[in-house]
């Protein structure tokens, strides 16, 4: 079974979203571009966490951003510690989140497939 099928895991999931999302707005490094955090993943142990995001802006930013994103991690774990009472506080690891630029080049594709239709 998933995490999300157990109504505590579900809760520490939401609960660790909210915190890095809140978090990752007050971080004051200059690599960070406009990160949003989308989605969280727990292990079923609760003791690896996968945290997706997004960045607005172009493919440097987007690298500085996970850059920045890997050095605030142990920041960001330590503030989980202190604001989510946990036995085992989890691994944190930063992904991109694909969805937005699967989301574009389905798209793209579509506008095609009207583009060749028109007479």
């Amino acid at each position: 079974m998933s995490p999300a099928n157990y109504p505590r895991a579900e809760r520490v999931r939401k609960a660790i979203k909210e915190v890095l999302a809140s978090e990752v707005e007050r971080l004051k490094d200059p690599g960070l571009g406009f990160v949003t955090i989308t989605e969280v993943t727990l292990s079923p142990d609760l003791r690896q966490a996968t945290a997706y995001y997004t960045v607005l802006g172009e493919e440097v930013e987007r690298a500085s951003s996970k850059d920045a994103l890997a050095r605030a991690s142990k920041h960001l774990r330590s503030t989980v510690a202190k604001e989510i009472r946990l036995r085992y506080v989890p691994q944190i690891e930063f992904k991109q989140d694909p969805v937005p630029e699967q989301s574009a080049r389905i798209d793209q594709l579509l506008a095609e497939l009207h583009r060749k239709e028109e007479p």
